[in-house]
C-alpha cells in the first residue's frame, strides 16, 4: 500500500505544484492537529493522506475479528463521502464538496466496501459505486484520481470494491469490450526474467513495465473479484507461471501469485524501493506490503507459501504495526485472518485489542477471536473463499481484450460482479 500513499501524496503535490490535473481539484483540508481532530476518527496523526483510507481499513480488519465499530466513527465515515459519491483521502465535512475537492477513487473504494462489509448504509455504498462507475477510464481501469491514467492498485481496489457491493460485470464493461480485467492484465509482466508473472503499477514513459511487488498484491486479490478482506482458503498447488498470450484472468493472477512466492520465498519480507536521491544503503523491510502479499498469497490459493512471511512479520512487524496506527494494524490483522492465524496473539500482540484502541471503543467485541473456518455470514467477505470471487460466474463465456475468458467458480449463483 505504500504506492496508494506515495500516489495520494503526489497527486496533492502537483496540484499545489501547479501541474496539469485531469480534473479541478485543490489542496485537502489544513491538516488538523492531533487535540484537533474529529471526533470518530482512527489515529492521531495527520489524516490528509489517508484519513478515510485508515478508517476504512480498520472497519474491515474489525469485521473479520466479529468487531463491530461505535456508531460514531460509522457516522464519521459516512460523513466524509461528498454528494457525487465521492470521498476525498480527507476533508473537513463542515464544508460541503465542491469543484476543488480532490477526490480520490481508492478512499471511495475503500470505503464502500467498507459500508459492504459492515452492512450499514447502504445508500453510501450506491452512491459510491455510481461515482466509481462514472470515472472509469477508457482501458477498463482506473486511476487514483478521477481521469488520471489507469494503475494496477487503483484499478485492483476498486474491482474488489465493486465485486463486493455485487455489482454486474455488465455495468463496468464499455462498448468495446474494456472491463477492469483487460485494464489490469495490460500491467501483466510474461513469465521469464526477474519479474516474470509480477503486475507493474503503471507503464514508464517509454510504455516498459516493471515488476512492482506493492501492484502485483493488489493485483491478484482484484484480479479474482475478490476485497481486502479476504478469508482463510485452503493452499491448493505449487504456484506456476503461465505462458502465451491470451491468458485467463485466472491464469495471470496466479502468475501474480508466482511471483510473489518466489520474492518471498528467501528473506519472506518484500523491501522497501530505495527513496528518489538518497543515498544507496541495505534495503528495510517493507511490512505493510508484505502482509498485504500474505493476503494475495492466501487468497489465491497458496497459503502454504505465505507461511514464513507471516512467522516473519509476528517475529518483527509489532513495532511498526503499532507506531503505523489503524491501517498498519488492520494490514497485520488481515494478513492473519487470511492464512488462519490468531490476530488475538499474533507473536504475542493482541491486533484486535490494539487496533481497537485506535478509535472510539467498538459497540460490540466478540471473545474470543473467531475460528479461522467459522461459517460465513450474509455480507461476510470469507463467503467466496473457496471459489474464485463472485466476478467469475458472470465472466463464463465472456471474451474481451484478446481472446481473454473467464473460469466458473465461487459459491454464489446469482449473477452479480
Amino acid at each position: 500500500m505504500s504506492v496508494r500513499r506515495r500516489a495520494a501524496a503526489l497527486a496533492i503535490t502537483s496540484v499545489l505544484c501547479g501541474a496539469a490535473a485531469p480534473v479541478a481539484v485543490a489542496a485537502p483540508s489544513p491538516s488538523p492537529s492531533a487535540p484537533d481532530l474529529p471526533a470518530g476518527l482512527y489515529g492521531t496523526k495527520d489524516p490528509t493522506y489517508d484519513g478515510v483510507w485508515r478508517q476504512s481499513l480498520a472497519f474491515l480488519a474489525q469485521k473479520v475479528e466479529l468487531v463491530t465499530p461505535a456508531t460514531q466513527a460509522v457516522d464519521w465515515l459516512v460523513g466524509q463521502q461528498c454528494t457525487s459519491g465521492a470521498f476525498a483521502s480527507y476533508r473537513d465535512a463542515a464544508r460541503p464538496c465542491d469543484a476543488k475537492t480532490v477526490a480520490d477513487t481508492n478512499a471511495t473504494a475503500a470505503a464502500v466496501q467498507a459500508m459492504v462489509e459492515l452492512g450499514v448504509h447502504r445508500e453510501v455504498v450506491d452512491n459510491g459505486v455510481s461515482w466509481l462507475k462514472s470515472v472509469q477510464n477508457k482501458d477498463g481501469g482506473w486511476g487514483y484520481n478521477p481521469g488520471s491514467p489507469s494503475d494496477a492498485n487503483s484499478t485492483a481496489v476498486v474491482t474488489g470494491a465493486l465485486g463486493r457491493a455485487g455489482v454486474p460485470l455488465a455495468d463496468v464493461t464499455r462498448a468495446d469490450g474494456k472491463t477492469p480485467y483487460s485494464a489490469l492484465q495490460s500491467f501483466a509482466l510474461p513469465c521469464g526474467g526477474e519479474g516474470g508473472g509480477a503486475f507493474a503499477y503503471q507503464p514508464d514513459k517509454d510504455g516498459k513495465l516493471e515488476a512492482n511487488a506493492d501492484a502485483t498484491a493488489a493485483a491478484v486479490i482484484g484480479a479474482m473479484g475478490k476485497g481486502m478482506a479476504t478469508g482463510n482458503a485452503n493452499a491448493v498447488k505449487a504456484p506456476a507461471c503461465h505462458e502465451g498470450s491470451g491468458l485467463t484472468i485466472e491464469q495471470s493472477a496466479q502468475n501474480g501469485a508466482y511471483y510473489l512466492a518466489k520474492t518471498l520465498a528467501g528473506s519472506g519480507h518484500l523491501d522497501l524501493p530505495p527513496m528518489p536521491g538518497a543515498e544507496e544503503s541495505d534495503p528495510q523491510p517493507d511490512f505493510g506490503n508484505t502482509a498485504d502479499a500474505v493476503v494475495a498469497l492466501a487468497s489465491s490459493g497458496h497459503k502454504d507459501k505465505a507461511a514464513g512471511s507471516v512467522a516473519y512479520l509476528k517475529k518483527h512487524a509489532q513495532g511498526w504495526a503499532k507506531e503505523g496506527g489503524p491501517a498498519a494494524t488492520a494490514q497485520l490483522v488481515l494478513a492473519a485472518h487470511a492464512t488462519g492465524s490468531d490476530a488475538r496473539d499474533f507473536g504475542g500482540v493482541d491486533l484486535v485489542r490494539q487496533l481497537n484502541a485506535t478509535g472510539p471503543a467498538p459497540a460490540a467485541t466478540a471473545v474470543p477471536s473467531p475460528p479461522a473456518t467459522a461459517p460465513s455470514t450474509p455480507g461476510d467477505s470469507s463467503s467466496d473463499d473457496e471459489g474464485l470471487g463472485i466476478w467469475w460466474i458472470i465472466g463464463v463465456g465472456l471474451a474481451f481484450g484478446a481472446g481473454i475468458g473467464f473460469l466458473l467458480s465461487g459459491r454464489r449463483k446469482n449473477q452479480q460482479l
